[in-house]
């Protein structure tokens, strides 16, 4: 764990450095030029800036234990912090858009200038850097708040695509292409926003583990040779990782120890997978009526 919050705070800061790099240079010759199609994507990396800014101060509450006030952790701070993002690119996206319109509207002023292709070049080594060095740490680390600021950058890499659209058309005489870039541009950040948004609102209102999980995780329990069946069960989400319960339904015939040890090995057996963060179970002897499972079960043997 305290590798993973190093490694979660090494790429949270390069995601801050290079979006205050993209922003000075791409930013500056935006304005300096007249280019809405780099203006935009420079105010695209204020967001960026702010959001990556938001992951390195809450998220790495992420990382610590379990307290007093907060008994199961922290894990849902990451899921609030990447949905801060997703929400944040939607408003700007907006914003832009708006401004793409409007300059459309208008008669578009922009001068082409050679320090306009310096800036677009400077701005996809940056991304791309940043992209691919945060993907590599969070392939180990697997913080949804690095998560979102992959997406993010891997964004950024078709925005600064569509400002070039701009910047051509300054190059060949149609000023009108730099406006249209910049519209471009918001609807990519407003469809980033979204899909972010949408996958960590999951992880915020407890939603229910995919069934491909869900029978996964039966079957781990079914597995275990003095479990006959289980009842009651579910799986879902408790931050990023999976909360359990089920009944279990074991022999009535058990030692209150025996059956202590099979709720050992039951928890164990589920906490060994990395996506799931706690398990409750309850164990049901026999002859209370509960054993649904069990029942199913040998009546199909008899039919068969």
């Amino acid at each position: 764990m305290g590798d993973h919050r190093t490694e979660f705070l090494k790429a949270s800061w390069v995601n801050v450095i290079t979006n205050v790099l993209k922003i000075v240079v791409e930013g500056g010759l935006g304005l300096a030029f007249g280019s809405l199609a780099l203006v935009a994507d420079a105010a695209h990396s204020v967001a960026d800036l702010l959001a990556s800014a938001v992951v390195l101060v809450w998220g790495r509450l992420s990382f610590e234990g379990p307290d007093k006030n907060h008994p199961h952790g922290h894990e849902r701070v990451e899921p609030l912090t990447a949905l801060f993002v997703g929400g944040t690119l939607v408003l700007l996206g907006l914003k832009l858009l708006s401004d793409a319109w409007q300059s459309i509207l208008s008669t578009p002023e922009s001068d082409y200038s050679i320090y306009l292709v310096v800036a677009l070049g400077f701005a996809f080594v940056d991304r791309y850097f940043c992209y691919w060095y945060t993907k590599r740490v969070n392939r180990t680390v697997q913080s949804p708040g690095l998560s979102a600021l992959v997406a993010d950058s891997k964004n950024d890499l078709y925005t600064t695509a569509a400002a070039v659209v701009g910047v051509v058309g300054m190059a060949g005489g149609f000023p009108i292409l730099d406006p249209l870039a910049g519209g471009l541009v918001s609807l990519l950040v407003i469809h980033q926003g979204i899909e972010v948004s949408r996958e960590n609102v999951d992880y915020l209102i407890d939603s229910a583990a995919p069934e491909h999980i869900r029978e996964e995780l039966k079957d781990t329990i079914r597995s275990h040779g003095d479990v006959h069946g289980v009842h009651d069960f579910t799986a879902y989400y408790a931050g990023t990782v999976y909360e359990v319960e089920f009944h279990a339904e074991v022999s009535a015939n058990h030692t209150f120890i025996e059956a202590h040890d099979i709720e050992t090995d039951l928890r164990d057996a589920l906490m060994a997978r990395e996506e799931v963060g706690d398990v409750h179970i309850h164990l049901d002897p026999g002859g209370l009526g509960e054993w649904k499972e069990a029942d199913e079960k040998r009546v199909s043997s008899s039919v068969n």
